[in-house]
């Protein structure tokens, strides 16, 4: 009679007996479990995977996930797969080469997340490291190497080339659907691994230590003749400004609070509401500053993310606004925050970028007719991609409107400004999360309307007495409309003269006053009443609307949230 499974295990790997086997229990399979299980947890100062990463100033895999996760929340899935090797003529645990990616369950601030983390240290995360498809899972994603990608290695290992594949990040992309995903680019990200940094929800890398790329300086050298350095290739300097990456951090233990930070804001599903947060702020706090923050003279600029701070709660004398990607598309400001404890969604315009677009009058020596802050190209993407993702995962907007217009010009139009800005548009017209909206200021053209289009049910709409609006600024429009008359004049300060005249019979017209009156603005508020107004809102809409918008995600998708039913998703 052949040995049962029982038997085989207990005479240990290769089958042979051992005196520390006891045939009645399993406690010898046991002990080579945690023999695995200890070699591949302890760090071998003497492997060369392992002294290269602590010389490149990088934390091990798993000091990593101390470092990220709750203390001892961690629940390792695939502890084991590796490769051992066995003493021939013992069967003793000789050595143990790991997967390169680790991977379980854990908890950040006490939600439970999954999270994969790349070990370089082993062949540089390749697939041929250890076993490639481990790395298709985790909605937290702490990459270094290419994420189990391809190595030229593996062909020799194969006996062959194979058609390349995706190694699970289909995988990858369905957890995007559901679940929110963050990543942290920390050391040199390339391939498969680059692609995963892009397919995230929210992801920040560290100056100095890591780079993206899609195929690293070897490959680049060899396909365009650049000789180029990793970090001339694929640094934060290239990727932070060109929206690639969300955030910047200096160090590790930075990208991973910005992390646990992104992910305080955000559901454990769609399934499910925003986490909310008791708060000490009150609701009802006036910032006597916002009354002056926005200068009288409209060419003079503010800081948008003074006013932000001001507007949302404190936390420990801390504003809870967190802002992403404030290095690229700068002439718009996303963020997250909250409201009264809610989390909302921060959208706004930076007036102090973008400071080119004037309507070329030469003869007016004064800065008013310059219109800073207008949207192009990389900003209307920046706006798409936040609203889009707030809209996912159920988050209302606050949106703080000082809007001069598209971005105009040669370059403008060689970018394809007004194709990105219309996915800016579609975005926001299409948002069914509830939307505030404050005019700050400005308000004109099409990407004024696309940023104040007013739309009843759970969003609404109010103005400061700042408010200046129309379907082009006027000293521009004056210009476009009065042409002929200008041209009438004999010298450059009898056109100033006109213009002046011109503009002075505009004036009383532009008062935003003038439009409440004909109830174009549905209201106009004091600027101190903006935090209480708005956290009013925002209990509104999570007490009432969103909860309403739950229910009919849940029933689209079949969602049950009661585990013992059988069906649906379970999170």
């Amino acid at each position: 009679m052949s040995d049962s499974y029982g038997d085989k295990q207990a005479r240990g790997a290769q089958g042979k007996p051992k005196e520390v086997d006891d045939a009645k229990s399993w406690e010898y399979p046991l002990t080579q479990l945690q023999a695995q299980q200890n070699l591949v947890r302890t760090p071998d100062p003497n492997n060369p995977g392992y002294i290269r990463q602590k010389q490149g100033s990088k934390l091990w895999v798993r000091e990593r996930l101390d470092a990220l996760l709750d203390a001892r929340s961690f629940v390792e899935i695939g502890s084991v797969a590796g490769r051992p090797i066995y003493d021939e003529a013992t069967g003793e645990l000789k050595s143990f080469t790991p997967a390169n990616c680790v991977m379980g369950w854990g908890r950040v601030q006490s939600r439970k997340v999954f999270v994969t983390a790349d070990d370089f240290s082993v062949r540089g995360g390749h697939a041929d490291g250890g076993i490639s498809w481990k790395a298709q899972y985790g909605e937290i994603r702490l990459l270094d190497g290419s994420s189990g990608g391809g190595s030229v290695a593996t062909y020799l290992a194969l006996g062959a080339t194979y058609i390349p594949g995706l190694a699970g990040l289909g995988q990858s992309m369905d957890a995007l659907a559901v679940v929110p995903v963050a990543s942290a680019l920390l050391g040199p990200v390339v391939g498969l691994a680059a692609a995963k940094a892009a397919l995230s929800h929210f992801s920040v890398m560290v100056k100095g230590l890591s780079q993206l790329f899609a195929a690293g300086p070897p490959v680049v050298k060899q396909a365009t003749f650049e000789d180029l350095s990793k970090e001339a290739l694929g640094g934060w300097e290239i990727h932070a400004l060109n929206g690639s990456v969300d955030n910047v951090a200096t160090s590790e233990q930075g990208a991973f609070n910005q992390i646990k930070q992104f992910l305080s804001y955000l559901p454990s599903s769609i399934f499910q509401l925003p986490p909310m947060k008791l708060t000490s702020d009150s609701t009802n706090r006036r910032e006597q500053e916002l009354i002056s923050i926005i200068p009288r003279r409209r060419s003079r600029p503010y800081d948008i993310r003074r006013l932000i701070c001001l507007i949302v709660d404190q936390e420990d004398g801390e504003s809870t606004y967190f802002e992403i990607g404030a290095l690229w598309g700068r002439c718009i400001v996303t963020g997250l925050a909250r409201l009264g404890g809610k989390p909302v969604g921060v959208i706004a315009s930076d007036c102090m970028v973008n400071g080119g677009i004037s309507f070329e009058l030469p003869y007016l020596n004064d800065s008013r007719h310059s219109f800073s802050g207008a949207i192009d190209a990389f900003g209307s993407q920046k706006t798409a991609r936040f609203c889009n993702m707030c809209n996912h995962f159920g988050l209302p907007l606050l949106n703080l409107v000082d809007q001069p217009g598209f971005a105009v010009g040669s370059v403008a139009e060689r970018i394809a400004t007004i194709r990105h800005g219309a996915s800016a548009l579609a975005a926001l017209y299409n948002a069914t999360v509830p939307i505030y909206t404050v005019i700050l200021r400005r308000v004109f053209g099409v990407a004024g309307g696309a940023f104040s289009d007013y739309d009843d049910g759970p969003n609404l709409r109010v103005s400061w007495p700042s408010g200046d609006w129309g379907s082009l600024p006027l000293e521009g429009g004056i210009e476009a409309a009065y042409k002929r008359k200008l041209d009438t004049a004999k010298s450059n300060k009898e056109r100033e003269e006109i213009m002046e005249n011109l503009l002075e019979q505009f004036e009383d017209v532009r008062s935003p006053i003038k439009t409440a009156n004909k109830f174009g603005i549905e209201e106009i508020i004091d600027p101190r009443d903006t935090r209480p107004l708005a956290c009013e809102w925002a209990a509104h809409v999570y007490e009432h609307t969103l909860p309403q918008l739950l229910v009919v995600r849940q029933a689209r998708f079949g969602y049950d949230a009661k585990p013992s039913s059988g069906k649906g998703y379970h999170l």
